[in-house]
């Protein structure tokens, strides 16, 4: 038998307005950072275009197969923010989704941050706040973990087993399996008591990233097609890990290549096999023994051909950018600014230094796809200077609440 595990990643980031350097100082009011217009018109459009079909797709085919048809979901905290204020439609599929009782929900870091690599005490309070908006929003407590863009290291594995998850997502990097095969459960090296579910690349990226290509070989991709390549694995592997960021689903691939029709096909052509079935992540390793271990000190993730952290981290304006803000933690927490705070950890979201990439190329040509600037140093310079915004502004909250406090004491002495 053969479990098959479906996994989607829903997320959408507080994209920052271009923010010059006369800005700094001269923001009234709040935290006047965040391109509010552009960030409502890409959620209305992503929505339009995926979210919306695609979810009321997915709650049809869970009620159509009754429940033979089963899959995981992870939704950024950043995300529900914005489907709540701009299309609670997409609230209510989530919520009817997770009433089946035939979809899982997975927990991540809140803002989608790269708190894992940086600051312990931060990704954990992300992932515990999380946990709660999930339940307060979804009706939902998450059992399993997925860290921002699947980045995974053996540390990162400790930390998600010292929180109690019992699984974690990561991708199925050649060089950390070697000859292995992901297409089963491993164990954390150091913590056996996490299970890695390892994302299956090539048959996955067949939908999220070929599917619609027209010079690619094997266009076009049917359902049949599709699970003839996945029933190959039949006596070779216990989970088969297909994960793919939502969007996939009528924004990267439109409606217009036949993705939705694809999806509306999968479940049928691919249970035809007796042998295979859907399963949730939790389900999965509950059910099939680990046959190995992960061991990875460097940490590995889903984005672009190295499958590490260069997206985020692989220049200098990136490194610069994230130790500067990680530098003003302390001074952020010292406050005791509840908004401030907020800001902050708005700030930590990974698209903000992905925008900041300088890969070329393929890999190039998707980073400027997703970014909303004219280049990588245009998204580093008005990120570099709502930092020294803030930066500014915490020094004040902090000189004014020393003023009062000594005023306090003074008065108490006279």
């Amino acid at each position: 038998m053969t479990s098959i595990c479906l996994y989607f990643e829903i997320h959408q980031p507080f994209r920052i307005k271009p923010f010059h350097f006369f800005d700094i100082g001269n923001i009234d009011g709040p935290y006047d950072y965040f391109d509010q217009d552009r960030n409502r018109s890409i959620l209305n459009k992503v929505s339009a275009k995926s979210y919306r079909p695609a979810t009321d797709l997915l709650l049809d085919l869970v009620h159509r197969h009754s429940g033979d048809f089963r899959f995981t979901l992870s939704v950024s905290g950043l995300a529900l923010e914005q489907f709540q204020m701009w299309d609670p439609y997409i609230v209510d599929n989530l919520k009817r989704l997770a009433d089946t009782g035939h979809v899982e929900f997975l927990a991540e870091t809140y803002y989608h941050s790269l708190s894992s690599l940086y600051s312990e005490r931060e990704f954990r309070e992300q992932v515990y706040m999380h946990i709660r908006a999930m339940q307060k929003v979804i009706g939902y407590t998450p059992h399993s973990f997925r860290n921002t863009e699947l980045i995974y290291s053996n540390h990162i594995a400790w930390l998600a087993a010292s929180m109690g998850f019992q699984s974690i997502l990561m991708e199925g990097a050649d060089r950390v399996l070697g000859w292995r095969s992901p297409n089963f459960p491993y164990q954390a090296k150091y913590n056996p008591e996490i299970k890695c579910m390892l994302k299956n690349y090539s048959l996955s990226d067949d939908i999220a990233f070929r599917f619609g290509e027209k010079n690619w070989r094997e266009w076009p991709l049917t359902a049949d097609k599709f699970s003839r390549w996945a029933h190959e694995i039949a006596g070779n592997g216990t989970v088969l890990n297909l994960f793919m960021d939502f969007e996939t689903l009528g924004e990267h691939q439109w409606a217009d290549t036949g993705i939705f029709d694809f999806l509306e096909s999968l479940p049928g052509s691919l249970l035809r096999h007796p042998d295979f079935s859907f399963s949730t992540v939790s389900e999965a390793v509950k059910r099939w023994p680990v046959v190995g271990e992960i061991d990875t000190n460097d940490p590995i993730s889903w984005a672009d051909t190295e499958r590490d952290v260069t997206a985020w981290l692989g220049n200098n304006m990136q490194r610069q950018a994230a130790e500067a803000l990680y530098e003003l933690t302390e001074q952020v927490y010292a406050t005791g600014d509840a908004a401030l705070l907020d800001v902050f950890r708005k700030l930590q979201t990974s698209d903000h230094f992905y925008y900041m990439c300088t890969k070329w190329f393929s890999d190039g040509d998707v980073h400027k796809y997703f970014s909303p600037y004219n280049s990588p140093h245009d998204a580093y310079v008005y990120y570099m200077n709502v930092l020294h915004d803030l930066r500014q502004r915490a020094e004040h909250i902090q000189l004014v609440r020393d003023e009062n406090e000594a005023q306090s004491i003074h008065q108490k002495l006279a």
